[in-house]
């Protein structure tokens, strides 16, 4: 029953550790991670597909208590003491490898890899308890599109059992538009936006229309110059997989602007 469903939500998690340094920029993206959880029932536990961590095959940490990795530089010295204490599950990250694997997706379980902040930054906000067991799942290296659906389908059956899917990503991701003066940029991730969300959104497509949309992001209006490298929107890509068969349809829960571009959060209830 899709009632019994745990949501599957996309977080734009933005610009490294500035969604927790207060920046102006950041203040509405901030306010709406700080309120997802508020909709939400209480997860068992939360899987997390990462935009930082990309691997040859499906990666999952496996430590019972993963270290933080600040994968990111030239910030303030604050930036590199935050913690997220969340335990990792070791049995869900079994259970995810073999989810995968049971869809001839290999997969790996990784002792050693860290929270990053793709999510540890969209955690603290979400969670700031800490309290709730966290798994990370790595992006595959090779980028496919209709691979990392189909990760996202191999997932699916966590929804049955309370855990959280969150991708956590950006659904625009240009650094050099990010910072640019250009007034055409703003327009530009706009058409893009607009695209994406009559993707996920618009109730009279079909669930192979959705596929072959996203299978084919790259030729949608803006799609290149709004991810000139994609690995900040297949983690929505993995979302989406989850979501497909029970609640195919995304509802857009967060439109607004950073650093003058279109972005855009959904969850998928």
């Amino acid at each position: 029953m899709a009632h019994s469903l745990m949501p599957v939500v996309f977080v734009p998690h933005g610009g490294g550790p500035m969604p927790l340094l207060g920046d102006p920029n950041h203040r509405e993206l901030t306010q709406f991670m700080r309120t997802i959880a508020a909709d939400l029932q209480r997860p068992k536990a939360i899987v997390v597909i990462t935009a930082h961590w990309e691997e040859e095959v499906a990666s999952i940490t496996y430590s019972p208590a993963p270290d933080m990795m600040y994968d990111y530089y030239g910030f303030p010295p604050e930036s590199y003491e935050f913690k997220y204490p969340a335990p990792g599950d070791q049995p869900l990250a079994k259970q995810i490898q073999q989810l995968l694997q049971d869809q001839n997706i290999p997969a790996r379980l990784d002792n050693h890899r860290a929270y990053d902040h793709g999510t540890f930054v969209p955690l603290m906000l979400m969670y700031p308890a800490a309290d709730i067991p966290v798994v990370q799942l790595s992006l595959l290296a090779s980028l496919d599109p209709v691979a990392h659906v189909a990760i996202g389908r191999a997932l699916a059956p966590l929804r049955e059992q309370g855990v959280l899917i969150v991708g956590s990503g950006m659904s625009f991701h240009n650094m050099r538009a990010f910072f640019s003066n250009d007034p055409s940029i703003k327009g530009r991730s706009e058409t893009f936006d607009n695209w994406l969300d009559e993707t996920l959104t618009a109730p009279h497509l079909t669930n192979p229309e959705r596929a072959e949309r996203l299978r084919n992001w790259a030729l949608a209006p803006e799609g290149r110059f709004c991810h000139p490298r994609e690995e900040h929107l297949l983690p929505l890509h993995v979302c989406w997989g989850a979501a497909s068969q029970g609640s195919p349809v995304a509802q857009q829960n967060f439109n607004g602007l950073l650093f003058n571009t279109a972005i855009s959060g959904y969850i998928w209830r």
